[in-house]
């Protein structure tokens, strides 16, 4: 008897290590780097997505990809709450060569946003711009 009380609690102590109890939460959504051809395949995909192009007002307005919205980096913590109301939205990031984009999907996944996907600069994109 003592024996199987002694691996109930070996048992309970593995599971508390782990991570606590199955479907507890689990960790925080982890940062994401796609290419942009993966971010294409999304946009001409048929689930529901947000771009947001994080770069300033005058980089936006010389050219950015059709349907961004312009989010600059330095005003996410700021902004983000308003236009980016659902934390569960497929979000797709740009800025020019790719550094602002991943500050700014770190600080929205800081922010409680679960599905940011960080695709470069708009350097590398080959797809149109307006």
């Amino acid at each position: 008897m003592q024996g199987v009380i002694l691996l109930g609690i070996g048992v309970l102590l593995a599971a508390c290590a782990q991570g606590g109890t199955p479907g507890a939460g689990g960790s925080a959504p982890e940062y994401r780097k796609i290419t942009p051809e993966e971010a294409k395949t999304v946009m001409d995909g048929q689930e529901p997505f947000v771009l947001v192009d994080v770069r300033t007002k005058e980089e936006y307005d010389g050219g950015h990809i059709p349907g961004a919205l312009l989010l600059p980096d330095a005003d996410i913590e700021r902004l983000a709450p308003d236009m980016l109301p659902d934390k569960e939205a497929k979000i797709l990031l740009y800025c020019r060569s790719g550094r602002r984009s991943e500050l700014a999907a770190r600080k929205l996944l800081e922010m409680g946003y679960t599905q940011v996907l960080d695709f470069g600069g708009i350097l590398d994109w080959k797809y149109g711009i307006e």
